[in-house]
């Protein structure tokens, strides 16, 4: 893997619209913020166009346009880093005209962002072995930092490359109308984890006081679009896989309910790309939160597909939709612990 070097200010940040743009409220204000808090901290700010523009289907405009300003950006020799403007739908549809092989050879930088954001993730570390940040976009640097923004931060300026989870997150239902509000934190986070039994083909729950230790790479993002990418040319884990013997799985859903998660699950199973993994963690579903069909909720969805592979499993972790999440360097070299409902992840990028 090529990391990217760390940010310092000074340095100039590209801000670009692969999928949805910032023209409508609370979004717009979100984001005008959030530059105005990268200047505040000594940062330059360069704005791509297509984060004002809001003509394209599931995306800010046509593919070929967004896709030409994030891989220009990218490619830009004075654009230290480079940040979504936001998630989206199709963004899959924007990488088709990215020329990752340019990007192959290109001086890493960070990227970062979320959810639709994986289109361009996933084939940034698979194809070019280049890692990225999942984690806030843009207008979620808008309101006051707290630890999740501080983390992403740190990440980005590599003060610190060590995350824990939080103690409470905000419900998926609760809002407020102050585009600038701090996370309304209604709910105590409760890890679920699971450990292979002696026989390595069944789990069972970790006891509270009992410690959990894994390492291996982290890979994964958001499951909706991770699944839209398999067997495309836009990934090769194959590959990874070969390169990487021990990967640890780091998965999010926003839209699927709880059926959807375990099929796509089993379709990825099935594909072999799960054959070098060395554990999972989930983070929070959002459609699929607290949620059941005929029986098959959001742990059943999981284990009952990758219960059998004999590694930890560990579930609603602070990973993705639901706020606060912890921001991730897919990519990365990482030990995960986990111990009385506390998770921390070291990252290494040496």
């Amino acid at each position: 893997m090529r990391f990217p070097k760390p940010l310092k200010k000074g340095d100039t940040i590209a801000i670009v619209a692969p999928s949805f743009g910032a023209t409508t409220e609370p979004y717009n204000f979100r984001f005008n913020e959030a530059v105005r808090r990268f200047k505040e901290r000594g940062y330059n700010v360069k704005i791509g166009e297509c984060c004002y523009k809001s003509d394209g289907l599931g995306i800010s405009t046509d593919p070929k346009t967004a896709a030409a300003e994030l891989q220009k950006y990218y490619l830009d020799p004075k654009i230290n880093a480079v940040f979504s403007c936001g998630g989206g739908e199709l963004m899959c549809e924007t990488v088709s005209y990215v020329d990752f092989e340019k990007l192959k050879t290109a001086e890493p930088k960070w990227f970062i962002g979320y959810s639709d954001n994986t289109n361009f993730i996933f084939p940034l570390v698979t194809l070019c072995s280049i890692p990225a940040i999942y984690g806030q976009n843009a207008p979620g640097f808008g309101k006051p930092w707290e630890q999740s923004e501080l983390d992403a931060w740190n990440l980005l300026e590599g003060k610190s490359f060590t995350v824990s989870g939080y103690p409470k997150f905000q419900n998926p239902d609760v809002d407020s109308e102050d585009p600038l509000s701090p996370y309304i934190l209604t709910d105590k986070k409760e890890l679920v984890s699971y450990i292979p039994s002696k026989n390595g083909n069944t789990l069972k729950l970790l006891p509270p006081d009992e410690k959990l230790e894994f390492d291996g790479t982290i890979l994964g993002g958001c499951l909706d679009c991770i699944v839209g990418l398999s067997g495309t040319r836009l990934e090769n884990v194959c590959r990874f896989n070969e390169e990487h013997k021990k990967i640890i799985w780091v998965l999010e859903s926003c839209d699927y309910n709880p059926m959807d998660i375990r099929r796509a699950l089993w379709h990825l199973k099935e594909s072999g790309w799960f054959k070098n993994a060395a554990g999972f963690v989930f983070g929070r579903p959002l459609a699929a939160f607290r949620q059941e069909i005929m029986g098959v909720n959001q742990y059943n969805a999981v284990t009952g597909i990758l219960g059998d592979l004999g590694v930890p499993i560990v579930l609603d972790a602070d990973i993705g939709h639901i706020d606060p999440a912890m921001p991730l360097i897919i990519g990365a070299d990482s030990k995960i612990s986990v111990k009385n409902n506390e998770i921390k992840i070291e990252m290494n990028i040496l």
